[in-house]
């Protein structure tokens, strides 16, 4: 008959075999863990650099679009100082009291020298003083005809 000693040895080598058994269970759940971490810290890499590469692509393209707007409106500008140098210098003088003076700026920036001189003598006093601040700004910039 087995001794006491031995039934205890046999008992905890089974209890250390199963022991033993679980370890390696839970080990292989945390690999399989940890291999879908890897998984998603690589997928999720793999996102931010489409992210940044799309981000990148915006605004590239953002910066084309101002650049055809600002173009567009040296164009408008342009446009709308030929006809202010068409229009009698009296009637522009008014037209220009009216609107806004940044446009109004823009617009006499574009005239022929001459033509902005003879409509600037029929604008409200105010509105030159704050025109002719803006075209100073134009000048000190050298953003004008935006």
């Amino acid at each position: 008959m087995p001794t006491r000693a031995f039934c205890a040895a046999i008992l905890a080598a089974s209890l250390f075999a199963q022991e033993c058994k679980e370890l390696a269970i839970e080990f292989r759940k945390l690999e399989e863990l940890r291999s879908t971490i890897e998984a998603k810290i690589k997928r999720s890499k793999e996102l931010l650099q489409q992210i940044q590469e799309r981000r990148k692509a915006l605004e590239e393209l953002r910066q084309k679009i101002e650049q055809e707007l600002q173009e567009i409106q040296k164009e408008r500008y342009k446009r709308l100082a030929k006809d202010f140098e068409g229009m009698d210098p009296e009637m522009a003088g008014e037209k220009f009291s009216a609107m806004d003076p940044k446009i109004a700026a823009y617009i006499l920036y574009n005239m022929s020298p001459r033509k902005a001189g003879e409509a600037l003598n029929y604008i409200e006093a105010k509105v030159v003083a704050k025109i002719t601040q803006i075209l100073t700004q134009f000048q000190k910039n050298g953003n004008a005809k935006e």
